[in-house]
């Protein structure tokens, strides 16, 4: 099955999906996102012509240069086969068939090195269609997707009213079509919970670490610091999730989530300060 097939396949299902009623209105976002699906699929389409054209230029060229190349390697097999015939009684001619065999060796790796070049160009073509079909999937999930407040809300629903698998496949969603709202640190943190409460604290430090290292000025930043040290306690690297709680004192000293800490270490019978060795 070649490109074009696969392309034209795609704008199928795009069109397709396109024409499939909404669970939910049609808001002014997923509008915009049908005109964007529309613009790429006409870039995809001006593209696929402008890649079939050089493609085609591009063959037609290996080709001629694959030509000449059997061509001068059966010239330079009749050359050196004569030579070596000649060789004893024709000195001057034997120079004259060297050089034309070191020019037909020149041409050689010319030609070779212009195919190597037409080959990294065709890699370069088949690297730019396979970023724009991405991108065209990117563009026709989001238009499928419920819009990120919407999805949100709904799995934050599911979360509170307890309902662990609808709400991590919720939360999964948004993260999958909205990662880089501001929301999208909020959802990381629903998942390190669902993971906490279902005592998987590695998996759960995971996500905890996704709020600190992508969303360190976010509302759930501070809890997810807490809670990332009580997962290591419990999976046994007490001294790394003792540092954590500390870290939350040290940098959240008047909030709720360094009252919890001050009162895990006094359990845990120490200080809430480093000592001079740590």
């Amino acid at each position: 099955m070649n490109r074009k097939t696969i392309f034209a396949g795609i704008a199928f299902v795009i069109a397709l999906c396109l024409g499939l009623p909404r669970a939910w209105g049609v808001s002014k976002e997923i509008v915009q996102l049908q005109t964007q699906v529309q613009a790429l699929q006409d870039q995809m389409a001006r593209m696929q012509q402008s890649f079939d054209e050089r493609m085609g230029v591009m063959k037609n060229l290996v080709e001629q240069d694959t030509d000449t190349v059997n061509k001068l390697a059966g010239t330079l097999q009749a050359l050196q086969t004569t030579l070596q015939k000649q060789q004893a009684d024709v000195g001057g001619r034997t120079d004259q068939l060297s050089g034309q065999i070191q020019s037909l060796n020149d041409s050689m790796d010319e030609l070779k090195a212009r195919l190597t070049k037409l080959s990294q160009q065709l890699d370069t073509l088949a690297q730019t269609q396979q970023t724009l079909t991405q991108q065209q999937q990117q563009q026709q999930q989001q238009a499928q997707a419920p819009p990120p407040d919407v999805l949100y809300n709904n799995a934050l629903r599911d979360y509170n009213a307890g309902n662990a698998q609808v709400a991590a496949q919720e939360f999964n969603d948004y993260i999958k079509y909205y990662p880089n709202t501001d929301l999208a640190g909020n959802v990381f943190f629903y998942l390190a919970e669902l993971a906490y409460r279902q005592g998987d604290f590695q998996q759960a430090v995971k996500f905890y670490d996704q709020v600190l290292q992508n969303f360190p000025s976010g509302a759930k930043a501070a809890a997810a610091e807490l809670k990332k040290g009580s997962s290591l306690i419990q999976l046994g690297q007490k001294d790394d999730g003792i540092k954590e709680l500390r870290h939350v004192i040290q940098r959240y000293p008047r909030s709720q989530e360094a009252t919890q800490a001050r009162e895990q270490l006094r359990k845990l019978g120490v200080s809430s300060r480093p000592t001079g060795g740590e």
